[in-house]
């Protein structure tokens, strides 16, 4: 017998003149969809933050939204057949089934924004994929500044967490000792140190979130004035000056390009900071220095356990905006959700980070119509001709982006994937643009140039001050980021449930008609309060995080 079944339960409909629709089962062949006779309606409540809703999203701001009620007669396929439309190929849970024919060579929309071009004529009814989608290459049309939203600050109580107030007026969400590496030949030696602290070691010290070895790859055979090596020091020099880093022990081999007190010269760390600095080479070898630093760490722990949190204005939290492992409900739920928050953050004086400049590129047109000025939005023009640059030099396009698993949740093109993107950033005017672990001073929305992959991307961001990192994840992802807790947000309640014990959040409720974007918004506004006041997200509980300390690195290594 052929399965019927309303449209509208079953297929997602993100603007009234999409040429797809996103499944929300698996829809087999030969599966008949019966359309309301108003168009096309859909479950999916997106509405931006107080204040932002005159732009309209994704056209004015970066925010996808779902038509929960669409009268518009223009939605109807265009060869639906007495109110019905047949599957013609089997369409798999988050990926995109045909609402109108679409020939070859013409561009085919979602979210109102092409997505891609039709590599075959397209029928109602198709799989849209990579068997038939492919990438749209023309170029995009900019303007600067054309869609700002100044976000009101909300009415009410003003909102704070309770952090660690530092010497230099900055705010902690962690009190972590930090052992930061100057090179990867002292990278054993720290984590030799950190594991004395491991285990029940700091019971007598609840106040000490623990002992983070931040060890990596690198830090000699650079060449010291090359674009690498300054990307290294200003990442290793972000941990070392970073808000949730109580105390520090510098950690070098003695004789590598990148010497450990070159960490240090010129840094204006905070007074209250207790700061060590050890030499393998000049300390009597890897014994003799493990002994060192144990001992300049258990004089240091008295002083940061006696640190104490208190009330501070929501407005000195610095969020980390960042996905992975993302699906073809990213863009739907979890991205928008955290857009929500990110526009309640900003609107309260708080700062955000979006990154992942490969995975923008294709919708930086929607970030430049928000840029505050010219200049802001052609820094982030320069940093993506960087980027296609750096992809051509190595055989690739950025549109290589969509990894296998993206592909496997739906995405199909780079431009697909970075249209739902960049609604992690909600809606908020963009303030400034950030090269790799720039220390990021300003308020507001902000961008910072980095990689696509999770480690390196969030490593740049808590380099550049993010004291809560926001990470959504549509195929399962497990990343922590010492000193930075991690709030993982699964796009689809699958997920959700496969890794219950890995996620502090389902989205995907906002698919399954249970809550909309401004819910799970609010929701997770007050999930990062809670955790920037010490609440343990589930990376912390598995003691996840420094393992993915991985610092970008460009250049050449003799």
């Amino acid at each position: 017998m052929t399965a019927t079944t309303a449209l509208a339960d079953a297929v997602l409909v993100l603007r009234p003149d999409d040429h797809v629709g996103v499944a929300t089962r698996d829809l087999q062949d030969g599966t008949v969809l019966t359309l309301a006779p108003a168009g096309l309606p859909a479950t999916v409540d997106a509405t931006p933050a107080p204040k932002a809703t005159s732009a309209n999203p994704l056209g004015e701001a970066a925010l996808p939204r779902v038509d929960a009620s669409v009268d518009d007669t223009d939605a109807t396929p265009a060869s639906a057949n007495g109110g019905v439309l047949v599957v013609r190929q089997s369409v798999p849970r988050g990926h995109k089934l045909a609402l109108r024919p679409v020939a070859a060579g013409e561009q085919v929309r979602k979210y109102g924004q092409s997505i891609g071009r039709a590599t075959r004529d397209i029928a109602v009814g198709d799989h849209v994929h990579t068997h038939n989608l492919g990438m749209d290459d023309e170029d995009r049309e900019y303007e600067f500044g054309t869609a700002r939203v100044l976000l009101a600050a909300p009415e009410g109580q003003p909102r704070t967490f309770d952090g660690y107030r530092r010497a230099d007026g900055r705010w902690g969400t962690r009190n972590y000792v930090g052992i930061v590496t100057s090179v990867n030949c002292s990278a054993s030696t720290a984590r030799l140190i950190a594991d004395q602290f491991r285990g029940r070691a700091l019971d007598a010290f609840p106040h000490v979130d623990g002992v983070v070895a931040l060890t990596h790859d690198t830090g000699c055979g650079l060449v010291p004035t090359s674009e690498g090596a300054q990307i290294t020091r200003r990442t290793l020099r972000g941990y070392a000056d970073h808000p949730n880093i109580a105390a520090l022990l510098v950690l070098g081999l003695g004789c590598e390009m990148l010497p450990a007190q070159s960490l240090l010269d010129g840094l204006d760390l905070p007074a209250d900071k207790p700061v060590r600095t050890l030499v393998i080479q000049e300390n009597g070898g890897i014994r003799a220095t493990v002994r060192a630093g144990v001992a300049a760490i258990e004089e240091m722990l008295p002083a940061i356990d006696a640190l104490r949190r208190s009330p501070a204005p929501v407005s000195e939290l610095v969020l980390g905006l960042n996905c992975g492992g993302s699906d073809g409900y990213s863009g739907i739920t979890a991205n928008p959700a955290l857009g929500y928050a990110s526009d309640l953050l900003v609107a309260r004086g708080g700062t955000s980070i979006l990154a992942e400049t490969p995975e923008v590129f294709g919708a930086e047109h929607l970030l430049l119509r928000r840029a505050v000025s010219r200049d802001v939005g052609q820094k982030l023009l320069d940093r993506i001709d960087w980027w296609k640059q750096y992809t051509a030099a190595g055989g690739g396009t950025l549109d290589n982006n969509p990894s296998p698993g993206n592909k496997a949740g739906g995405l199909t093109t780079i431009l697909e994937k970075s249209l739902g993107a960049v609604a992690k950033g909600g809606t908020a005017e963009l303030a400034a643009v950030y090269e790799y672990a720039e220390p990021v001073r300003a308020r507001g929305f902000t961008f910072m140039d980095t990689p696509g992959y999770d480690p390196v991307s969030v490593t740049g961001i808590v380099a550049g001050g993010a004291t809560v990192v926001v990470f959504t994840t549509g195929r399962g992802s497990v990343l922590g980021c010492k000193p930075t807790p991690s709030i993982k947000v699964a796009t689809n309640t699958a997920t959700y449930l496969r890794m219950r014990e890995d996620m502090d959040l389902n989205a995907g409720r906002i698919v399954d008609g249970t809550a909309t974007v401004a819910s799970v918004g609010e929701e997770l506004f007050d999930l990062i309060i809670e955790v920037a006041s010490g609440r343990q997200t589930v990376s912390e509980e598995l003691d996840l995080g420094a393992d993915e300390f991985v610092p970008w690195q460009l250049g050449a290594v003799t």
